[in-house]
Parts: C-alpha cells; sequence; structure tokens
C-alpha cells in the first residue's frame, strides 16, 4: 500500500460517566451521557466520518457511549474491543494505532482522558482553523470528538504527522 494513502483517526471521548458505588472500571454513564453519545453519533454522520474500525476500551462508560453512538452511523464499523485503551498512556496508544492493518484507513478510538486528549495533542502537528486553540481551551470534554487526518501507514504514525480536522463537543458555545 502506498505511503500516500489518506489516513483519519477519529478520537471519541466516553460519555459523561456517574459515580455509584462500584470499581472505576465499572461506572456507567450519567443521564446527560445517555443525551450526549448519540449527539455525537449525529456529528459525525453529518460530517460523513464513517470509520471502518472502531476500538473502543473495554470500561462500561465506554462500551455504552459506543452502543448508543454507532446506531447514528451511516454505517456500523467493526469494532473491537480493547483492554489496552482503558487507562492507556500516551505511548500505549500510539503503540495500538501503530498495529493496526493497513487496510484501514479510517479509526475511531473510543476512550478516556487524559490519554484522548494527549493523542490528539501530540499528532496534531498541524490544525485547521481555530481547532487545536478549542481542544486545548476546552480539556477535552465528555463525549468531545477530534478528527485527524494523516498520509502514510500506520506503523509510521508519531508525535506531528497528522493534522487537526475538526474538534466537537456537544456543550460547546
Amino acid at each position: 500500500m502506498s505511503v500516500d494513502v489518506p489516513r483519519r483517526i477519529v478520537l471519541l471521548r466516553h460519555a459523561k460517566a456517574d459515580w455509584p458505588q462500584v470499581s472505576d472500571h465499572d461506572r456507567p454513564l450519567a443521564d446527560r451521557g445517555r443525551k450526549d453519545a448519540p449527539v455525537a453519533g449525529r456529528w459525525l454522520a453529518g460530517a460523513g466520518i464513517s470509520p471502518e474500525l472502531t476500538l473502543c476500551s473495554t470500561a462500561v462508560r465506554t462500551r455504552e457511549t459506543w452502543k448508543l453512538v454507532a446506531p447514528e452511523l451511516p454505517r456500523r464499523p467493526r469494532t473491537v474491543y480493547e483492554e489496552r485503551l482503558y487507562e492507556a498512556s500516551l505511548g500505549e496508544l500510539i503503540a495500538l494505532v501503530n498495529e493496526v492493518d493497513d487496510e484501514i484507513r479510517n479509526l475511531m478510538l473510543v476512550g478516556h482522558n487524559p490519554g484522548v486528549h494527549a493523542l490528539a495533542d501530540a499528532l496534531a502537528g498541524d490544525a485547521e482553523g481555530d481547532s487545536l486553540a478549542r481542544m486545548n481551551r476546552s480539556g477535552y470534554p465528555t463525549s468531545s470528538i477530534a478528527v485527524l487526518s494523516l498520509t502514510g501507514d500506520w506503523k509510521s504514525v508519531e508525535h506531528g504527522v497528522a493534522t487537526l480536522a475538526a474538534f466537537w463537543s456537544p456543550h460547546e458555545a
């Protein structure tokens, strides 16, 4: 496959979670999260974003978020529930992206902060409009989405290789 193949990484932070007396991994979505997640899915569909593969953390809140986002998309991508996304560091997230098969052109990660924000910030060597400033000013709230575009193979994804094409948050003014 050519190294000039256009690719896209979509980073979705899980929707707002509740804080019941359960382990962090088992925290479910709060009411606001159940309302925001489908809105995020509709934004993705409206932006013409249709991932081929979604890697989703195994945490309850990320799985619930994905189950509310996916039906809003024009077609459901293959989904892999990936334990390594839970509490992943920036380096671990880049390593996961580096493992993706080069047949995949549009990848989505459904994960957690601070990891998804760190990954978006690290990969964004450039940005369209004020998307990078908005992302960093907002702190990457729950249900937020960063869309990064790049060329090359997944194994070569590293700091600064992508352009932050869009940043969306459900509660932006």
